[in-house]
């Protein structure tokens, strides 16, 4: 075992789990044993929660101007540690380097984001009769939680911390047990950058720890990243128990190329936006529509696609269980009839034959009733389906689910704004394959890849983490009365 066994971290102190269940912690890269890590208890979370309780009262009456410092020095050491958070990502993960480095740069981006929060967070005041002024301010809600996906052990954590601690929560946060090394670290930088003991606190677990967040009673409010399957059983039991809860799931995002599109741009954008973190983003290329005779752009896709060799510029799938999902999925479509053209299945990495890997595959004259057409795959898979007409493409499109993202690939400038206005979907894009909007823009989708109000990210995630207080004063007796008396 290459690392200390995992403990919680509550009150400033990492300690162990009153279980003595765990999981073990493998990578996917090649088999390795990482660690081992606590299938926590209701009991350990209610202590955690209790150290939150505690550190509440000083933190959220502490000014927000003086609370974001503790991130400006956050920022700085993710900065200055930002090699070694890439490669516990990559190792615990499977994603290669560059892909590794460009999440801890996003964490860095998200805690920028959090150091404005002063300049947005500002209130109003009014005088709305003569003498009678009316104020509003934002006030943190309490103990807060976060439960995190397996695909950004380090991004996905930092779309929550920073904001929702800055605007004076206290947080409890619950990484995936198949990377829960990244959170540790994460801890350590935000205790040295200055944030109180309890503040922030983690709690290791499987689904105990999932229900036990929903259903206990002194957490106001959850996030939660994952499966869609997921997302709606933590958003109906958290509001249930008459929390406030967002809670992300998954995708199908679809990509309609149009006759029109400049080929290599088009073929490359693809390629990397179905097969970047091996396809194990919510935001990944999954469905490609073409539109009309796309044959020629097809031919660059799958010259782009064998460019992309696992365990060279290709990570791998988290795990065993993962690996043989997606690859039935490819399986079942070229029984339905598809045809495979850049076959993925049976990759393997010379040196790290025990790693989970899958190569880039595209499967052509998919329709839209099989499998790899309406279900989210999560691996380096692109399903393309073939039509006639701009609306044949959008009614597939909007017939999906999900709805996190759409992008057209045109040069055409009044149908791109036709697709874009007709798509449904929460983030849309012109000839970008991964349309994920940067700080101060917010990450949300649609339909049944969202359920909750807000935002995850940005300002809109302000109202989340937040309610609103209002205020009306009058100090001067010659006002009178008058109807607001």
């Amino acid at each position: 075992m290459k690392y200390p066994e995992i403990k919680n971290y509550i009150n400033g102190e990492f300690v162990n789990a009153t279980t003595t269940r765990t999981m073990d912690v493998i990578s996917p890269l090649d088999g390795t044993l990482l660690s081992t890590v606590p299938m926590s208890s209701s009991s350990d979370l209610d202590t955690a929660v209790k150290a939150a309780q505690a550190a509440f009262p000083a933190w959220s009456k502490t000014p927000i101007k003086e609370r974001v410092q503790v991130f400006f020095r956050y920022k700085t050491l993710l900065e200055k540690h930002l090699k070694e958070l890439s490669d516990l990502c990559t190792e615990e993960n499977g994603k290669i380097y560059s892909e590794s480095k460009a999440e801890i740069e996003k964490c860095i981006e998200l805690t920028e984001f959090a150091t404005s929060l002063p300049q947005l967070v500002q209130g109003e005041l009014l005088e709305v009769s003569k003498g009678v002024e009316c104020k509003t301010e934002y006030v943190p809600l309490g103990v807060v939680a976060s439960i995190v996906p397996f695909n950004f052990p380090s991004m996905v954590p930092n779309w929550t911390i920073p904001n929702a601690i800055a605007l004076g929560n206290c947080m409890i946060i619950k990484p995936s047990e198949k990377v829960p090394l990244s959170c540790g670290v994460l801890a350590k930088l935000l205790k040295e950058a200055g944030l109180p003991d309890g503040v922030f606190n983690i709690v290791h677990g499987d689904v105990e720890i999932v229900e036990a967040i929903c259903d206990h009673p002194n957490i106001e409010a959850v996030s939660f990243v994952g499966s869609t399957k997921v997302a709606k059983i933590v958003y109906k039991r958290a509001t249930q128990n008459l929390k406030r809860c967002l809670s992300l799931g998954g995708a199908k995002n679809h990509l309609m190329v149009l006759p029109d599109a400049i080929p290599d741009m088009t073929a490359q954008n693809v390629a990397a936006s179905m097969s970047g973190c091996a396809g194990q983003r919510c935001m990944a290329a999954s469905a490609m529509i073409g539109v009309g005779n796309i044959d020629a752009i097809v031919d660059k896709i799958c010259d782009e696609a064998r460019k992309i060799i696992p365990g060279v510029n290709l990570g791998a799938v988290i795990d065993k269980a993962s690996q043989e999902r997606i690859e039935n999925y490819i399986t079942q479509a070229e029984k339905a009839g598809a045809k495979i053209i850049v076959d993925g299945r049976n990759a393997k990495v010379v040196g790290k034959e025990n790693g989970t890997y899958v190569g880039p595959t595209v499967i052509d004259f998919v329709t839209p009733e099989m499998s790899v057409a309406k279900e989210e795959i999560f691996g380096p898979v692109i399903s393309i389906m073939r039509t006639n007409t701009v609306d044949e493409a959008l009614a597939i499109e909007n017939a999906n689910p999900y709805g996190n993202a759409a992008s057209v690939f045109t040069q055409n400038g009044a149908m791109a704004r036709y697709i874009m206005e007709k798509a449904s979907a929460g983030m849309v894009g012109v000839n970008v394959g991964v349309p994920v909007p940067r700080e101060p823009f917010s990450f949300g989708g649609w339909n049944e890849s969202k359920f909750g109000v807000c935002d995850i990210t940005g300002k809109s995630s302000i109202e989340f983490w937040t309610k609103l207080k209002k205020s009306t004063v009058k100090w001067n007796a010659e006002a009178g009365v008058n109807w607001m008396s």
